[in-house]
């Protein structure tokens, strides 16, 4: 796996994945949306942490500026 993400789209993907937690523990958001939006957010995370994102490969996006 090569990394295809920088470091802004992690930065993002990371605070999104703590509002969506932060909306399902508050219970703003619950049910079913909010289950999506937690498993959602623990997608986003894991992809930031390992810098790779499946999806970018497959539309052949790249925001990693490391060759």
């Amino acid at each position: 796996m090569k990394a295809n993400m920088g470091s802004l789209d992690k930065a993002i993907r990371v605070i999104l994945a703590i509002v969506f937690a932060m909306l399902y523990i508050t219970k703003t958001v619950e049910g079913t949306v909010g289950l999506v939006l937690l498993v959602l957010g623990g997608v986003f995370l894991l992809t930031s942490i390992i810098s790779f994102c499946p999806l970018y490969t497959i539309v052949g996006a790249n925001t990693c500026k490391k060759k």
